[in-house]
């Protein structure tokens, strides 16, 4: 009865660490020329701006977004199913420029801040969510740019899932 018992506690605690080991969180892959955005299947360097990488259970590779904003739709929408692992957002204060987010500057988007409601706009051509690693390069960018420093909890899921009021100018120069 004995071994029949250490069997089946053996049997728990590996099980225990196979569940463990499977909801490990990923480290961030390098921006890379193949990656395609989730929404729109475009290539990522297509566009400027910061970039998204999210990590849902059960799935090895990242869901690329084009735009901040695009991520965050993802991750606040209502709609949105499956359990998300980590999402990682461009260090802007760590970018060669706003053109080129950069390779491998990636951040946790919790630990981000990011500013909201700058003249900024992303790759898709909408408003834009400028994250930083530091609040005083998020501060020092909105003094420039405008817009206000907000955390990732803070930010109101309507910010990033109202409709974009694209008006003629931007219309007309992105056709």
């Amino acid at each position: 009865m004995k071994p029949l018992f250490a069997a089946l506690a053996l049997l728990a605690v590996l099980g225990a660490c196979k569940d463990d080991a499977a909801q490990a969180i990923p480290d961030p892959q390098p921006l890379n020329e193949d990656a395609a955005s989730y929404y729109c299947q475009m290539a990522i360097f297509e566009h400027v701006g910061p970039k998204g990488q999210l990590y849902l259970a059960g799935y090895p590779a990242p869901l690329w977004f084009s735009q901040v904003r695009d991520a965050l739709a993802y991750v606040k929408s209502p709609e949105q199913e499956g359990d998300i692992l980590v999402l990682y957002v461009n260090d802007m204060g760590k970018a060669p420029s706003y053109d080129e987010p950069g390779e491998d500057n990636w951040i946790n988007a919790k630990d981000a801040f990011y500013v909201v409601g700058s003249d900024a706009v992303g790759g898709m051509g909408a408003p834009e969510l400028v994250p930083f690693g530091t609040e005083e390069s998020a501060k020092a960018f909105a003094a420039e740019h405008g817009g206000e420093v907000l955390k990732l909890d803070d930010i109101p899921a309507e910010t990033v899932l109202s409709p974009v009021d694209f008006d003629a100018a931007t219309l007309e120069t992105n056709e």
